[in-house]
């Protein structure tokens, strides 16, 4: 006799319950996405359909479909053919759609055509989130994160890829035009086999080449992606290149919920700015503190936003080359701010002298001709045999200076910084699999972004207060 648990016959019939509620408890996920969608107004954020056209074929409502791809992201679904799929066979989404099931391009365009609206529901949720106090210590991190774009590295290509490849076709077409010579002198000792249809195809393969040559080198990023025109090809952390999205998200040190999120085609420098700003509207509050990588580190950026009302954290990193030259680090030169002056390793006072503007900073320059044409260490401090050591200092380098008490006055910022934003990257990454965006283009990537920031912060919400009390949250 087995000791195992025996399943009922196939053939056995069943009786199951008359409402498909039955099925669904109370606590069930899929309640809140329910009572979130309904209590929205659609047509305010955005979706049209809502008032639909009296002629034609009759269509889904808006909340139908809103509520089959937050479903479908909440659960790794994110696939229209998939989504199809699951209405057809998933009880959860049997009681959510009203056992309707839409075809999969009926879904995929409520997706690519509704973006402006999606994009305002995932607002419509942080601000709900807002509303609910879960902002209240004003403190967020802001990072980025490479994802891949629905384009392969073999159709990205850059100057020197598209030259590597020219080089490559005209050494083949040499080879079968001395083959071609080499059977008109009926030479026996060599390979005479020779293809006049590849031959055709390489001499149409360098036109091409060439063609795409004059495209990259007028593009302004000096890339083209063909199969997907504004993905980029970018380092990603393991120092490997993939063509790719660099995604921003703004993430509240508290709760780790997305307060912000946005979809670049540029690294993190020059980032900072557009999505603290963007935190600040979003939240209706200035005086918010940002914490960001070193990768963030722009001098610009770090003073506008402290003109916007905000304190920024950002370390910088040592750019100059004085230790491989083996002289002494600016570091070693000591700033006083009461007299303006420097003081270098020999004890020798260096006074501010003029200014001039670099890479759109206006930086002071501070100089002793006579001191260090005298110095004894000069060979330590310079390798310029006619001019002296200058130390430039920006003229904001206050806000630096301050910036940079801070971060050594809290040296747990890196840790909260990275024990922040990465969980809610990793989360997403897992959750879109190994091909991250299905949809092309910068537009398409961004909604898809929009609805992962949603569904994350909706699970991150009914973990911290429960499907039952983000239902009655929403609810009031």
């Amino acid at each position: 006799m087995s000791h195992h648990i025996i399943g009922q016959s196939r053939h056995q019939s069943t009786l199951f319950p008359e409402a498909i509620d039955d099925f669904v408890t109370e606590d069930n996920p899929i309640r809140v996405i329910d009572v979130f969608v309904d209590q929205l107004d659609l047509l305010a954020l955005g979706f049209e359909a809502v008032n639909a056209k009296l002629t034609g074929r009759t269509g889904y409502h808006p909340s139908t479909m809103l509520k089959l791809y937050i479903y479908g992201y909440l659960n790794r679904i994110q696939s229209s053919r998939r989504l199809e799929k699951e209405s057809h066979r998933n009880v959860e989404l049997m009681w959510l759609l009203e056992r309707l099931r839409p075809d999969f391009k009926t879904i995929a365009n409520f997706r690519k055509d509704n973006g402006k609206g999606i994009k305002n529901v995932c607002r419509k949720f942080v601000e709900l989130c807002r509303q609910l106090n879960m902002f209240d210590e004003s403190v967020f991190v802001i990072d980025g994160c490479k994802f891949k774009a629905v384009n392969n590295k073999s159709k990205n290509y850059t100057p020197s890829k598209v030259q590597f490849h020219i080089d490559r076709v005209e050494k083949s077409i040499e080879k079968y035009l001395s083959q071609m010579d080499a059977k008109d002198g009926d030479e026996k000792d060599i390979d005479t086999t020779v293809s006049s249809s590849k031959l055709a195809w390489l001499e149409a393969r360098l036109i091409e080449l060439k063609a795409l040559d004059e495209e990259v080198n007028e593009h302004p990023d000096k890339q083209v992606s063909q199969t997907d025109p504004d993905a980029r090809l970018m380092k990603t952390p393991h120092m490997e290149r993939q063509v790719c999205y660099n995604v921003q998200n703004a993430v509240d040190t508290k709760h780790h919920l997305i307060v912000e999120h946005d979809v670049s085609m540029t690294v993190d420098r020059g980032q900072l700015t557009v999505v603290a700003a963007q935190v600040q509207k979003t939240l209706g509050k200035k005086d918010i503190t940002i914490i960001a990588d070193k990768g963030y580190f722009s001098r610009n950026d770090i003073k506008a936003t402290q003109d916007l009302g905000m304190t920024a954290n950002v370390p910088q990193t040592d750019t100059s080359g004085s230790a491989k030259k083996g002289i002494f680090n600016k570091s070693l030169f000591k700033y006083d701010k009461n007299k303006d002056i420097y003081t270098c390793p020999a004890g020798e006072e260096l006074p501010h002298r003029r200014n001039v503007t670099e890479d759109g900073l206006e930086q002071k320059v501070y100089v002793n001709h006579i001191a260090c044409r005298d110095c004894t260490i000069r060979a330590k401090c310079t390798t310029l045999l006619k001019e002296p050591r200058k130390m430039k200092r920006w003229v904001h380098e206050e806000v630096i200076d301050a910036m940079q008490q801070r971060l050594d006055d809290n040296p747990d910022t890196p840790v909260l910084r990275k024990q922040t934003v990465e969980h809610p990257f990793g989360t997403i990454k897992m959750w879109m699999g190994a091909t991250h965006f299905l949809m092309r283009s910068k537009k398409n990537g961004s909604i898809e972004m929009s609805l992962n920031v949603l569904a994350d912060n909706l699970k991150r919400m009914m973990t911290i207060m429960g499907t039952t009390g983000l239902m009655e949250a929403i609810s009031k």
